[in-house]
């Protein structure tokens, strides 16, 4: 009788004491991702990624906001599977060449200089997904902005969908609506819509994204009345009303390097420069609310946006046996 006490006592232990290992396969299968997801498959990944995105943005301040961009342009095409990186190839017609991306979208050789150290320290086994998730969080860090854990655990793609890069992703022109309904299309709302539009504390933008603002806002010959006179005849400047389509402006003139809540001090002074941004004053109160909020308080501004860029890198990951670990970012296996 003893001997059988002693068994269930033992049985009983192990079962309180035991390491889940089941349930982590359990999560893995169901497609969640967690930030331990390499711990023990390449624990220097998320490292490497720091390293390398710290050279980069020591080198250039503005790679910082191209990163996040990325993941951004990445996440509302297919979900956050690294499609963007893919060059054409075959029956793949690259997302780069989409209206948001073209002349626009960069970062690539950052992703490609860390998948190329990553490879050597773990080949096969961390995905160009999670690289941009991992470079997207590490730029923001950067600039001064907040820091979150990344969940981890996506797959690449093995396709690009240029017409889903075409009309998914918010453009500088799109109406408060519009901006909003694709927002919703991926499961965000319009609390991480208007703290994501955050990122646009740093940055630059080009004059083909707001020439419109100055000279011909809604058709009939005029300027946009909800931007600054002052501000906008200074952007007259080098922005003409044709040529200098690639001419550069930041999206923050007043901090335009640190990752800070000016962003939102600037759209209440209607000095935000794109369209798509100074919508969020003048076409919602319950987004004004908001800019007013994150305008007088950096820390909640810092929170939320942080919840958000989690949510964003929640968008329809590929997981399990889906997709796959590519080699090279920029192209499918063979």
């Amino acid at each position: 009788m003893a001997r059988v006490s002693n068994s269930l006592a033992l049985i009983f232990t192990l079962m309180v004491f035991a390491p889940p290992l089941c349930l982590c396969n359990k999560e893995y299968d169901r497609g969640y991702l967690y930030p331990q997801f390499y711990e023990h498959s390449c624990p220097q990944a998320t490292q490497i990624v720091k390293s390398v995105v710290a050279k980069a943005v020591a080198k250039e301040a503005r790679m910082a906001a191209s990163l996040i961009r990325l993941h951004f342009h990445d996440c509302f095409v297919k979900g956050c599977d690294a499609s963007i990186l893919l060059d054409s190839s075959g029956s793949i017609i690259t997302e780069k060449r989409s209206n948001p991306n073209r002349n626009s979208a960069r970062g690539f050789e950052v992703i490609d200089e860390i998948k190329k150290e990553i490879e050597k320290a773990c080949p096969h086994v961390v995905s160009c997904a999670d690289i941009l998730a991992l470079a997207a969080r590490d730029s923001t860090v950067l600039a001064g902005g907040p820091s979150w854990e990344v969940p981890l655990g996506r797959r690449d793609s093995l396709g690009a969908s240029l017409s889903g890069s075409n009309q998914n992703i918010p453009a500088p022109n799109n109406t408060f609506q519009t901006i909003l309904t694709k927002f919703k299309l991926k499961g965000l709302n319009l609390v991480d819509m208007v703290a994501l539009s955050g990122s646009h504390t740093i940055g630059n933008a080009r004059c083909t994204s707001f020439r419109q603002r100055l000279y011909n806002q809604t058709g009939n010959g005029r300027p946009d009345f909800t931007l600054d006179q002052s501000y906008a005849s200074q952007l007259r400047g080098r922005c003409p009303r044709s040529g200098g389509d690639q001419n550069l402006f930041f999206l923050d003139f007043v901090t335009p390097i640190k990752f800070d809540n000016s962003y939102f001090k600037n759209l209440l002074a209607y000095k935000g420069l794109l369209s798509s941004d100074q919508v969020l004053v003048t076409s919602s109160q319950e987004s004004l609310q908001l800019v007013k909020t994150y305008a007088e308080n950096s820390q909640l501004f810092f929170e939320q946006f942080a919840t958000s860029m989690v949510k964003m890198g929640n968008i329809s990951p590929l997981t399990g046996p889906r997709g796959e670990i590519r080699k090279s970012c920029r192209k499918i296996n063979s």
